[in-house]
């Protein structure tokens, strides 16, 4: 239980209405979650505006109402504070509730359209290599040390996000590695939060369904960098065109890694197999289980943030050889008939073109490369004939099917896709809107040593048709056909 007026600490508040000396046992957004002496933050959605829902609240039990607009009859058993933005407020509260947890652990943010999941899972599997208790927030899962709990956003709601930190200190963790995505910057999901460093990683299409413009996306991004303390760090990769945009408004001290450019960290890739790859960060030697330039430039992120966290060098490149690739991130299956299968959560464009170009680097012969992909519903329409149009171009055989069709049609999904195929693409093309099937017939088509790329979902094990989440899990299902793998 806290009072009011600490809670309210360090916001910025127009007006009130009421008594701040009031005991708050709950923080809320949700109507439906309020309890006696919950806090009840009215904030103006995509979806629903919940200073509809003021009045439920209170009859619910809220005993503070904070909200970018005064109800035109207040109760004068409520306290009322007025904001010009609730969901900057709802951080702020957020934090003084969980008495300010980021304050209390090293948290750093990664954003990027591709490499954010893997960047921060690699940083949470190697600290706790070095026996550095660590949290992890991300796409994929939630960890406290080695606690698992389920993610359901890249980047949580506030009070999420909060209570999962105060949980973290509360378990001896010193460090926590956290996603940030642009949905979360815009929607102020990490307002409040004090970050110790930030690593961008790259910004390609996407999300341009909800940001409108590439300029918009890329101000997005920046905000993570524009919210850094003198005292931070940024750790950014130069190869990206857009890398010195990230840090134009930023006070933090800049660091660059890069594989193509100079920078503070930078990588040669010296060799790279399937099974892995040997590099040169900073000119030392250091063999990695993952595949793939992509990869490489993570691994430099990886070495750079905890370099700049003060582990040191040489057992951090010992600990760097260790470390296990991300669940869903180039993920490969072998068949005894010697065909491979690699199941990747490659979304975007440039993440597709990115593991099908690492594919075609590590064909040795005559290997078909075949290509299952498809394309989200009710996302960015825009990306997707240049995902047919890459795949195709890059592959030996593609075969367009179901991604996460939501509520969209999934066949005029497939028409968009189609759309970005001329003639010559198009006849080494298939149409199967089923996953299941089209994944059983590319199994069908490949020959001893060719290679299946399975891309788009990666570690999800759910495919949502018409808004409902049915079980499925591209990993599974190309084991299944196999019947025996090794990785």
């Amino acid at each position: 239980m806290k009072l009011l007026k600490d809670i309210l600490y360090k916001c910025s508040i127009d007006e009130m209405a009421g008594n701040t000396h009031l005991a708050i046992e709950k923080i809320t957004f949700d109507s439906r979650a309020i309890v006696k002496h919950t806090l009840f933050i009215a904030i103006k959605g995509t979806l629903s505006d919940g200073h509809e829902y003021i009045d439920k609240a209170i009859e619910s039990g809220a005993n503070a109402i904070v909200c970018e607009e005064l109800p035109a009859q207040l109760n004068e058993d409520v306290t009322y504070i007025k904001v010009k933005n609730s969901a900057e407020t709802l951080g702020i509260v957020a934090s003084n509730f969980f008495d300010n947890p980021s304050s209390d652990l090293k948290l750093i943010g990664i954003t990027g359209t591709n490499g954010k999941t893997t960047v921060a899972s690699l940083l949470h599997q190697l600290f706790l290599l070095l026996d550095k208790k660590a949290g992890l927030l991300s796409t994929v899962q939630i960890l406290v040390n080695k606690e698992v709990h389920p993610a359901t956003h890249t980047t949580p709601d506030p009070i999420t996000i909060n209570s999962y930190l105060r949980k973290m200190v509360d378990e001896g963790c010193k460090y926590c590695f956290m996603e940030v995505s642009s949905h979360g910057l815009v929607q102020n999901r990490v307002s409040g939060l004090e970050f110790d460093g930030a690593a961008f990683t790259n910004i390609t299409h996407d999300h341009l369904d909800y940001h409108k413009t590439f300029t918009e996306y890329i101000h997005a991004k920046q905000m993570l960098f524009t919210g850094l303390s003198k005292k931070a760090f940024a750790v950014i990769n130069v190869d990206d065109r857009n890398a010195n945009k990230m840090m134009e408004k930023s006070s933090a001290k800049l660091y660059s890694y890069a594989l193509k450019s100079g920078a503070d960290y930078k990588t040669k890739i010296l060799e790279s197999q399937l099974n892995g790859t040997l590099l040169s960060i900073n000119n030392q030697e250091v063999w990695t289980q993952l595949t793939g330039d992509f990869n490489a430039s993570n691994l430099t992120a990886v070495y750079a943030i905890a370099d700049l966290l003060g582990l040191e060098r040489l057992q951090l490149l010992t600990a760097i050889s260790t470390l296990k690739p991300v669940t869903g991130r180039f993920q490969y299956v072998i068949s005894k008939a010697k065909v491979t299968a690699i199941v990747d959560y490659a979304h975007t464009p440039d993440a597709l073109k990115n593991v099908l170009s690492t594919i075609g680097k590590l064909r040795t012969g005559n290997e078909k490369v075949i290509t299952i992909v498809g394309c989200g519903g009710d996302r960015d329409k825009t990306k997707r004939p240049e995902m047919a149009r890459i795949a195709a171009e890059l592959s030996n055989q593609i075969i367009i099917t179901s991604d996460n069709p939501r509520t969209e049609d999934p066949e005029e999904i497939l028409n968009d896709m189609e759309a970005g195929l001329d003639p010559s693409l198009k006849a080494k093309s298939l149409r199967i809107s089923d996953r299941q099937i089209a994944i059983k017939t590319a199994n069908t088509l490949a020959q001893p040593g060719d290679i299946i790329l399975i891309a788009g979902k990666g570690h999800e094990t759910y495919q949502d048709i018409g808004g409902v989440k049915h079980h499925f899990d591209d990993m599974e299902e190309i084991k299944s056909l196999f019947k025996e793998s090794h990785t």
